[in-house]
């Protein structure tokens, strides 16, 4: 089964393991035809080593539950 990938920004970083990520998507009203903008929010895990801040654009992974909230991992910063 493949893991799932999802790319957001960085809004806040909570300690040095953790940050919170936005991840936003358009979605389509299946009426009205009308692009609407959906964000959530995630909570991922920092590896050792990877300085991050807010406004820094991240690529995230799946994997097993780290903490009660975070279930995904920053693989990569994007430039």
């Amino acid at each position: 089964m493949a893991k799932k990938t999802i790319q957001g920004t960085v809004v806040n970083v909570i300690d040095n393991k953790t940050v919170k990520v936005v991840v936003e998507r358009n979605w389509q009203h299946p009426i009205y035809k009308k692009y609407v903008k959906r964000t959530k929010n995630y909570l991922a895990h920092v590896a050792d080593g990877m300085e991050l801040e807010a406004g820094n654009v991240v690529v995230m992974t799946e994997s097993q539950p780290i903490s009660k909230t975070k279930r995904f991992v920053v693989t990569e910063k994007m430039e």
